[in-house]
């Protein structure tokens, strides 16, 4: 009886240490299609501010560039895609923007990179 009870506490210990939930990551501001085609050259940085919210990035030694960064990474999966959209001012009115189109990277291979220094 005792060896029955110790094999059943060891399946359930078995079979549920795979069933860890991992969340879904999601960092920065979400760049949807609808709302970034509706930035022009033109517009004011209030405008912009109103339609995409605050950037990530503001830096402080580029006054003339807000950058706009989406991360997501979907539970266990060990790949993320990431999306960035960069707006140029030129006296606090739309000069140029750039937008790298989503791409894919493999999580593991990012933080090998990061810890080797490259």
């Amino acid at each position: 009886m005792k060896l029955i009870f110790i094999v059943l506490v060891f399946g359930l210990v078995l079979a549920s240490s795979g069933c860890v939930y991992r969340i879904n990551i999601q960092q920065g501001n979400l760049l949807e299609e609808d709302i970034v085609s509706q930035v022009k050259p033109g517009m004011t940085r209030s405008q912009i501010r109103f339609l995409l919210g605050t950037p990530m990035v503001e830096d402080s030694f580029h006054s003339n560039r807000w950058d706009y960064v989406y991360y997501f990474k979907q539970g266990k999966s060990q790949k993320a895609s990431r999306q960035r959209l960069i707006v140029f001012f030129d006296e606090d009115i739309v000069s140029d923007v750039v937008r790298e189109e989503s791409s894919e990277i493999d999580v593991k291979e990012e933080g090998r990179s990061i810890l080797r220094g490259i």
